[in-house]
């Protein structure tokens, strides 16, 4: 697994094992976003309706997987991470879900899915998108697997009342704004709010004429 990306919002590669899990500090990593990552809120803006089909970005240990599957009703959870150790741990944590076919994990990231265009009504990714890459080609590849109508759901730390982890890594306003300006640039309706220890932005693929 490539351990040294570069990120498109920080400074220098990126080799924190909480970005890359790999390897006895990668798992402890993925342990502990499952712990301390409390995803409820992000339920809240998604708006999944029963049967609809979601993709998550960055899944981890698998967290939010579990609370899709659980509470949503969603038809099926189709999730991309680069790390193979995560895949693992994610399927451990969601073994009944992925026995029962509603839901896949694969290794992939923002900008490569592996997805077939329109192919979800949703895409999420929590506490991802400062480590991509390259963020245009994410958000490309995002706009290009959901379908026209559905949303895609972008957060990062920060929020109206982050912890001590959440203030340290939240973004300055002007990467933020970055993320505002490419999303507008691709989708309709982009809202940006703040959950209590998230930084969310909500935008809607444009519907064809007459659709």
């Amino acid at each position: 697994m490539e351990t040294n990306r570069r990120s498109w919002a920080l400074a220098g590669p990126v080799t924190s094992p909480f970005a890359h899990p790999g390897g006895v500090l990668g798992r402890l990593a993925g342990r502990f976003m499952l712990w301390t990552n409390a995803q409820s809120d992000i339920l809240g803006v998604l708006r999944v309706r029963p049967g609809e089909r979601v993709l998550e970005v960055g899944y981890g240990p698998g967290a939010l997987v579990r609370l899709l599957a659980a509470r949503t009703g969603a038809g099926h959870i189709h999730g991309v991470d680069p790390s193979p150790e995560m895949r693992d741990a994610a399927a451990r944590h969601n073994r009944g879900a992925v026995r029962a076919g509603r839901v896949t994990l694969e290794t992939g990231t923002a900008e490569d899915t592996g997805l077939p265009g329109e192919a979800v009504d949703h895409v999420v990714s929590v506490n991802t998108v400062a480590i991509w890459p390259d963020l245009e080609a994410g958000l490309r590849e995002l706009h290009r697997v959901v379908r026209p109508g559905g949303a895609v759901v972008i957060a990062w730390h920060g929020g109206t009342s982050p912890g001590r982890i959440a203030r340290k890594l939240r973004l300055p306003e002007d990467r933020l704004a970055r993320i505002e300006s490419a999303l507008t640039s691709l989708f309709t309706g982009v809202e940006r709010r703040r959950l209590r220890n998230l930084d969310v932005f909500r935008a809607v693929r444009r519907t064809r004429p007459g659709g």
